[in-house]
Order: structure tokens, then sequence, then C-alpha cells
């Protein structure tokens, strides 16, 4: 009875968060609710009398992978304003009460399968050694086009994200052109800022040369050409 209960409780929260997922246009979100998901697999395991099976999950993916979504949000980056904002009300509340409910759940799963052994059969040695066999044995095929889709994937990800546009230049490549932009009227060093070494420090006040003359290029616009 507890098993149903945690799945009818469980499982409409899980789809949700793997719909709002797929739907979110922020990494931030996408990475959270992922990280709910994972977590809901992992009670789904243990209440069916996998609990190896649930701690990998949590360990492997809510864990380890889910360390390089984070990367990945971090490279992104987030507006430290929109972080300080608490778009909902009571979303801390809510976080703590959802928190608490989950512990609770997977409390019921784990009594469900310590109290009340489960009717199918147990694999022979114990569920390692069971998922061991599946996995090298009937299932291998089937993980390794897994694997190889994974690492295309990943391939796939760099090529899209990777540096377009051709190749940059070097150093030297760009000095040879502001030297010849410097032979077309142009200047090897950056503009000065107006207001430098002139009587006041203002936008519209051009710098001062080292032989005392206005430098003109400094006033941005047409402002030096009054």
């Amino acid at each position: 009875m507890t098993e149903v209960i945690v799945f009818w409780i469980l499982a409409p929260v899980t789809v949700l968060a793997a719909a709002g997922m797929l739907v979110t246009a922020k990494a931030v979100h996408s990475a959270l609710l992922l990280a709910l998901v994972m977590l809901g697999l992992a009670v789904f395991y243990i209440g069916h009398g996998a609990v190896f099976l649930g701690v990998v999950q949590v360990v492997v993916y809510a864990g380890a992978v889910m360390m390089l979504f984070l990367f990945v949000v971090m490279m992104v980056g987030v507006d430290t304003a929109e972080s300080l904002v608490e778009r909902l009300r009571g979303q801390r509340v809510a976080a703590v009460l959802t928190g608490l409910a989950f512990g609770v759940l997977v409390v019921a799963g784990l009594g469900e399968v310590m109290l009340e052994p489960a009717g199918t059969a147990t694999p022979a040695g114990g569920d390692v050694p069971g998922l061991a066999t599946l996995i090298f044995t009937r299932y291998v095929w089937a993980f390794e086009v897994t694997s190889a889709l994974l690492i295309t994937a990943a391939l796939g990800a760099m090529a899209l994200t990777g540096h377009r546009g051709g190749t940059r230049m070097t150093q030297r490549e760009l000095s040879i052109r502001r030297i010849r932009a410097l032979a077309r009227g142009g200047q090897v060093s950056p503009l000065p800022p107006p207001g430098v070494y002139a009587g006041r420090n203002s936008v519209d006040v051009p710098a001062l040369l080292p032989d005392g003359e206005p430098a003109w290029n400094s006033v941005p616009g047409r402002r030096g050409q009054r």
C-alpha cells in the first residue's frame, strides 16, 4: 500500500519536472528540474526493492552528472541582479516543505523494502551480481549503443559551441595591421580619453599633447571639430 501511495504522489511530480526541463528557457531552472527527475527515479527504484540501483542513481547521476551540468551553468553565467530577486513569494518555504516531503517518501520507500519484502524473486547472489549479469550479457549491445550515442552527443555539442569565423589573428598580424592603419592616417596606440591633463575633466574638453596642443581626436563625436 505504501508503494502505491509513493508512486501516485511522486509520479506526477517527476513527469511535470521532466516536461518543465524541456520547455524552460533558463539553464539554472533546467538543471534543477533535471535533478528532481533523477531523485524521483531513485525513489522509484528504492520503492521497488532495488536499493543498490537507487543509490547508484543518486551518486552517479544526481551527483557526478549534475556536477557537469552545474559547470555548464557556471560557464553560461547567471545575472546577479536576477538571482537576488525572489520571483515567487514563499518559494523558500515551499522548497523546505518539498524537501521534507521528499524525505518522507524516501523513508517510506525504505520501510516498504525492509518491512514488507516484494513478492518478486530476488536474483541469485543479490541485486549487484544480478544487475551486472544483465548489463554484460543480455543488454550489453544496448549499453554499447547508448555509450556511443552519448559520445556522439558530446562531440556534437563541442562542434556546435566551438569557435567559428576562421582563424584568429596572431599578435604579430595585429601589430602589422595597426602600422598599416597608421600609414593611412590612423593611430597605433589607443585614443587618449578626453579631459586628461586639460583645464577641466569633461568629455567635451580635448586632451593635451606633449607639446601643449589639443588632441582633438580625444573628443568623441563631432565636438572636437567646433
